[in-house]
């Protein structure tokens, strides 16, 4: 089994999950994780896109299955690896809506905020007005959805972690670097204190950071993933 993936939101979604796994029990096969320079543009290569046509990381190729979006490989895993991470049952179907409800709403608002507030210098601010406001309001409207839905739950889908936890966690914990004010919402806020005090989520989140630098970027590496940043938000085609 291999991971080849980087350290961005979707990528430490599939290395919590790992970690998770292992804290759980599960005894994982072999695996290896392979570092995907984005910068430098390694997935859009032959060799990454005959495993994930759409060019993004992560991707997890299992023998000869590959498997591409991050919600979907943590589907994958948690069916192939039965823990309560995806239980059976009606808790199946409260954690799949809510993994589906990241991967159709947070990841791609979150995403457009964080690459208008910190990746497109070179765009007029005026031309940024727009997507600035209309990103930032859905960014706290889906806060507030999340916001109640915790409402009396250590977790997303009740008492357990779950995958639906696992994906969200990653892109709401960056709420500064994507100026997202999650400050007022307690539920939500309190939620990314008790999912980051996990070992397992440590353990996950250190995947490509320095220990030292997994809460809080050095200026150099804020400077590299700025520069990084501005190079996938340019979206080349090929």
């Amino acid at each position: 089994m291999e991971l080849w993936t980087a350290a961005t939101p979707n990528g430490w979604k599939v290395t919590i999950m790992f970690e998770e796994l292992i804290e759980a029990g599960i005894e994982l096969p072999d695996f290896k994780i392979r570092t995907i320079n984005l910068s430098k543009g390694e997935q859009f290569t032959d060799e990454y896109t005959k495993h994930c046509p759409n060019a993004k990381i992560p991707v997890l190729i299992d023998g000869d299955t590959s498997v591409m979006e991050s919600c979907a490989i943590l589907q994958y895993l948690g069916d192939k690896y039965q823990t309560s991470l995806l239980p059976e049952g009606e808790g199946r179907w409260q954690t799949l809506q809510w993994l589906y409800w990241q991967a159709a709403n947070v990841g791609p608002v979150f995403g457009n905020k964080l690459s208008y507030t910190r990746y497109m210098d070179d765009v007029d601010p005026a031309k940024k007005e727009h997507p600035l406001t209309r990103f930032g309001g859905e960014a706290l409207r889906l806060v507030g959805v999340l916001d109640r839905q915790l409402a009396g739950r250590d977790y997303v889908c009740g008492e357990d972690l779950t995958i639906a936890d696992i994906a969200l966690y990653p892109w709401i914990r960056g709420y500064k670097w994507s100026k997202v004010d999650i400050t007022p919402y307690e539920n939500v806020f309190n939620w990314v204190s008790r999912v980051r005090a996990r070992p397992a989520v440590e353990r996950g989140l250190a995947y490509g950071v320095p220990k030292g630098e997994i809460d809080q970027w050095s200026a150099e590496r804020k400077a590299q993933y700025r520069k990084g940043g501005a190079s996938i938000a340019a979206n080349p085609a090929e």
